[in-house]
């Protein structure tokens, strides 16, 4: 979601409608994925039910440059699940 729109309920609508979507089509569970230093989306993703499912360490290891967010290294890739 482009900055100017934030924390206005989209991301979390547009979550929502992919879950629907999914479980309308037999799906019974969702995975995401997003790095260990991605404070904000790890907190999106559990405000709309995913639950943390495992870490694959060193996942963003191979990247040309490091990626820098909120002052932490993203290293890691962290799964979260959620059940429909």
């Amino acid at each position: 979601v482009l900055k100017e729109y934030r924390r206005k309920g989209i991301a979390k609508l547009m979550i929502s409608k992919v879950k629907q979507r999914a479980k309308e089509l037999g799906a019974k569970t969702l995975e995401v994925g997003t790095g260990n230093s991605s404070l904000s989306q790890l907190a999106l993703y559990q405000k709309c039910g995913f639950r943390m499912l495992s870490i694959e360490r060193g996942f963003f290891d191979c990247y040309p440059k490091p990626i820098i967010e909120n002052g932490i290294r993203c290293r890691d890739m962290v799964r979260l699940s959620a059940e429909l």
